[in-house]
């Protein structure tokens, strides 16, 4: 399994250049039914606007789309597309909408206002690295718990849950690599009583 990066949140972010305002939105998706629907809220959202840019990349079907959307062709969607393809992020999608403040930007201007202001976006957004990672459970008695519960918070792990029944079942997720010595681990601090199984593998981020 190979990780890749992505958006963690939905976010807005604007700039102004010349009296233009453009507004940047961005959001993390998986499908392209999740970009479309994205895409057309924002434009229903800004309708009045005169130019709403999108640019999305997804890992199904390595499926990549972009629109300038009225500006010159290759001054808009395109630098979007690039800061994507450029900050390595699948599962997203940016729309800039622009109102049009009655002076010219010119080519170059319009490639760096939408640039800027889709990367304000993406940094208000924050980056996740999705990693392939191992998921496991840790079954334990009551007596353990506590020991197990506060070596599993003390590592680099993605919880998953928690069940209480005769015994505690806890869940997580950890790098491939770090799985046999965190096994050592749970085996010393709970005197080989807490069971370790593997669980399979998902993506996630730490």
């Amino acid at each position: 399994m190979i990780g890749w990066k992505t958006v963690k949140n939905a976010a807005t972010a604007s700039l102004t250049e010349k009296r233009s305002e453009f507004i940047a939105n961005v959001a993390p998706v998986r499908t392209e039914e999740e970009a479309v629907a994205f895409v057309n809220g924002i434009r229903k959202r800004y309708a009045d606007a005169r130019h709403n840019v999108y640019a999305y990349v997804l890992r199904e079907n390595n499926t990549v789309r972009f629109s300038d959307d009225g500006e010159p062709h290759g001054t808009a969607g395109l630098p979007v597309l690039d800061l994507l393809r450029k900050e390595g992020i699948s599962d997203a999608a940016i729309v800039v909408t622009r109102y049009f403040g009655g002076i010219l930007l010119g080519t170059g201007g319009l490639v760096r206002a939408y640039t800027q202001s889709a990367k304000l976006a993406l940094d208000e957004a924050g980056i996740a690295e999705m990693l392939p990672l191992c998921a496991f459970s840790v079954r334990c008695g009551y007596s353990d718990h506590g020991k197990v519960e506060a070596l599993l918070q003390s590592a680099e792990l993605l919880p998953l849950g928690t069940e209480f029944g005769a015994d505690v079942l806890l869940r997580y997720a950890c790098k491939e690599e770090a799985f046999s010595s965190l096994c050592e681990a749970l085996t010393e601090v709970s005197n080989g009583r807490a069971v370790v199984r593997k669980e399979g593998e998902l993506f996630g981020t730490l």
